[in-house]
């Protein structure tokens, strides 16, 4: 987010709990982060979980990530169920999703957020926020899909690749984790970060 538009959002922000979103982000500190929705579509999905996991000085911090969650306010359709394993049942009693976006805002904070594809869950995201606090998000983007082409083939490159995770986790010599489960989503985005940070050599920054 460019600074007009930062200045611009922290004007209209409506709780001014929220203030520290536009302090500057501690050094050396990120937020892995992936959501499931009830529609592969950042305009009209329902949130249904979040998973996020800190990466502190080039650790990830498992064990106080976050795994919310979320009630959602229509019904699951069967197609989405079988994306992502979450019934109808598995969110009835989910946190409100105000209650749950609470929270991650919390443990975001102004950190950078990284993902896979991670303009879906921030606009995701950015949607309901909007909504409840008259604002975007002014974090940082990583996206790893950027970061893994970047490395492979030069920021300069114009060329078509193959930018499955599939194949990204294959190239880099990662576990293949659960997918289309919000943590392990987030932890497996986390470790394509850092991999990439300690290919690209010690003055490589990871967040």
């Amino acid at each position: 987010m460019n600074p007009v538009a930062r200045w611009w959002y922290r004007r209209r922000l409506r709780d001014a709990r929220f203030a520290h979103l536009f302090d500057a982000p501690p050094p050396d500190e990120a937020v892995c982060l992936d959501c499931e929705a009830s529609r592969l579509s950042a305009k009209t999905g329902e949130l249904l979980s979040i998973g996020a996991i800190r990466i502190v000085a080039g650790r990830l911090e498992t064990s106080s990530a976050l795994r919310l969650t979320v009630r959602p306010r229509g019904v699951i359709e069967g197609e989405s169920i079988r994306v992502h394993g979450l019934r109808n049942v598995d969110v009835a009693s989910g946190l409100p999703v105000e209650e749950a976006l609470r929270r991650l805002l919390d443990f975001i904070g102004p950190r950078p957020v990284v993902g896979y594809y991670v303009d879906f869950d921030m606009d995701l995201i950015d949607r309901y926020v909007h909504d409840w606090l008259g604002i975007r998000l002014p974090n940082r983007r990583i996206e790893v899909a950027t970061e893994y082409y970047h490395w492979r083939f030069g920021r300069l490159a114009h060329r078509p690749a193959d930018l499955r995770l599939e194949t990204i986790l294959q190239v880099l010599e990662l576990p293949a984790g659960g997918r289309h489960d919000a943590y392990h989503d987030a932890l497996t985005a986390g470790l394509i970060h850092l991999k990439l940070a300690a290919l690209r050599g010690p003055t490589s920054n990871p967040t």
